[in-house]
């Protein structure tokens, strides 16, 4: 059986800095969080299980310099020629050494939403098995680069663009130079792989509204020199994020052959960011707007200064916004109880008024009431002194029935009941008059003088 080993690191997926997937990015504002960390991995084969992973921790540090570093274990690269035309892992004892790798970045420009990094990574020292020494450094990897990204707002979306060249690890790997070469001794011997020096690289990053509770879903499309990575950054929570993409998707065909650092492969990863401290302020002088970014240089009059009041400003701006907003809204509620008493206040005014007219309407009543009961006890004065009492009686009862509380009708009807010789129904009348009239002093003195039997007949007159 021959075999051989392909002598090339990997790239796993979202384990450099940066928001992509194996391209480098750019920004022009201060990175909003203290530190990242996380882990990936990238399923390249299931029969047999063939993986790639790693750990990753990067941050920025000051005036736009960027620090990361990783620690990959790359997928199986060997191969055993089992068929004329095809190779297999399964009988594979390689053990793929050990990748720690070492990033830096610097940025160099911004200009309104374009910014232009440049950097170093895959700086890495690796655990050769061919080697006594412990690490090595793998000098093939290390890659310079130089990206261009810009920024747009696109209403509830975001649109971050990146481009640019790189070489060792971004430059393009073409499997089909990758020659097998086999010893008579079924003994381990390396591939060649022919690469290019340098390379182009294309990505965006696309954030959408869904979970914008948590910074929003972010879609990541890139060519990073060899193929077509396409994924999702989904947030969990404000400071964790799932990453899931498929990478170099165009050899998604070739998923059953042999691994090699362009092989198609599912990845898996979780990162965690550390925002920066909220409160503090950036230091260039006691009105300065509060930094929700981290702290700048002191008397910085560069981009990154500039950028963070611009950031901070846009902070304050919201917040004044909202405040407005409570405001108005307060305003409003303020507004809805102003109408509703004013309501209350109409429908009082509209009882008051009715209130009046029932009043007025009571009155006139009252009034054509009083004008009528008069009228009957004219007419039965007229009868009491013609002497007929009936007739007095019926026009006294009429005028009570217009209006029950007249002394002068009681005290009439008593006189007539006096006449008609029933004195105690007289009597009964007369208290009446005095109840509706205590001052009814003509009504008094006539029961005083019933009272002391000197009342007489003859001398009776009523006015």
């Amino acid at each position: 059986m021959l075999g051989g080993v392909l002598l090339a690191g990997t790239r796993v997926a979202y384990s450099r800095p940066g928001m992509m997937m194996r391209i480098p990015t750019s920004s022009n504002k201060v990175a909003p969080y203290l530190f990242r960390t996380g882990f990936s991995t990238e399923i390249h084969n299931f029969n047999p299980f063939n993986t790639a992973g790693g750990l990753f921790f990067d941050m920025e540090l000051s005036r736009g310099f960027s620090f990361g570093f990783s620690a990959v274990i790359p997928g199986d690269t060997s191969h055993v020629k089992e068929l004329p035309n095809g190779y297999s892992l399964e009988n594979s004892t390689y053990n793929p050494p050990v990748e720690f790798g070492f990033h830096f970045q610097q940025r160099v420009y911004t200009y309104n939403d374009i910014s232009l990094s440049v950097g170093l990574q895959d700086v890495v020292f690796e655990s050769e098995q061919k080697s006594d020494e412990i690490l090595s450094l793998n000098t093939s990897l290390l890659s310079l680069f130089t990206v261009l990204a810009s920024e747009k707002d696109l209403g509830d979306y975001k649109m971050k663009t990146y481009m640019g060249f790189g070489t060792g690890g971004l430059a393009p790997t073409d499997p089909d130079t990758m020659s097998f070469v086999a010893s008579d001794q079924n003994t381990e011997v390396s591939d060649s792989v022919t690469t290019t020096n340098s390379g182009v690289f294309v990505g965006f990053l696309l954030k959408t509204p869904f979970f914008v509770q948590w910074g929003g879903m972010d879609i990541v499309g890139e060519f990073d020199g060899t193929g077509v990575n396409v994924g999702l950054r989904i947030p969990l929570t404000s400071d964790y994020r799932l990453n899931l993409g498929f990478t170099h998707i165009e050899k998604l065909p070739e998923w059953g052959n042999r691994y090699w650092s362009g092989h198609p492969g599912f990845s898996l990863g979780l990162a965690m960011m550390v925002p920066r401290d909220p409160l503090k302020r950036i230091r260039s002088g006691p009105s300065s707007p509060t930094n929700i970014y981290g702290p700048g240089e002191a008397g910085s009059s560069g981009d990154n200064t500039i950028s963070l009041h611009r950031d901070s400003t846009i902070v304050m701006a919201n917040v004044a916004v909202e405040t407005l907003r409570d405001s108005m809204a307060l305003m409003n509620n303020e507004m809805r109880n102003l109408l509703v008493r004013l309501n209350a206040m109409e429908q009082n005014s509209k009882f008051l008024s009715d209130s009046l007219t029932s009043m007025k309407l009571e009155t006139n009543i009252s009034e054509k009431n009083m004008n009528e009961a008069m009228r009957h006890l004219s007419r039965s004065l007229r009868y009491f002194y013609a002497g007929d009492y009936r007739e007095a009686l019926k026009e006294v009862d009429l005028s009570l029935e217009l209006n029950p509380n007249m002394a002068l009708a009681y005290a009439r009807r008593g006189s007539i009941y006096y006449k008609l010789g029933d004195v105690q129904r007289a009597t009964i009348n007369w208290n009446l008059a005095l109840r509706y009239d205590p001052e009814y002093t003509d009504v008094r003195n006539i029961l005083k003088a019933l009272s002391e039997n000197q009342l007489k007949s003859a001398s009776f007159n009523e006015e």
